[in-house]
């Protein structure tokens, strides 16, 4: 059985982990590049956090020259269900309403997000 600390992901770690879902394989000056744009980083901190996650199995690292490359070991769709469900669960006593209504009065949504919204709610009310 895994700790609760190896599944979870701080902050800084999900947007690390974001990059790789979303660019597949990087190296180390490759994600300090994008995070520095970002926000300020020691590029020595980015290597850190790239082997943390590597030794907590969000990533996988293999050797290329004498530089690693990481890829995610771990796919986005079933952390962010996870992360989602534990939000869920935790702050909304598992109402998907109280959630989405939360969302809605604190953040805007384009008209194309209501859109989606509303097919996504007509989908889930076809399957019962």
């Amino acid at each position: 059985m895994k700790h609760q600390s190896e599944k979870k992901l701080t902050p800084a770690q999900l947007q690390i982990m974001n990059l790789f879902w979303e660019h597949g394989e990087l190296g180390v000056a490759q994600v300090w590049k994008m995070l520095s744009e970002q926000r300020p980083v020691a590029r020595n901190t980015v290597q850190t956090m790239l082997s943390r996650l590597a030794e907590r199995g969000w990533l996988r690292a293999q050797a290329k020259g004498s530089a690693y490359v990481y890829r995610p070991a771990r796919r986005r769709g079933p952390t962010l269900s996870g992360m989602v469900g534990a939000l869920l669960d935790g702050a909304f006593a598992g109402s998907a309403s109280r959630l989405v209504m939360t969302l809605l009065e604190h953040r805007s949504i384009s008209p194309e997000e209501a859109q989606r919204l509303r097919e996504l709610i007509d989908q889930a009310e076809d399957k019962r």
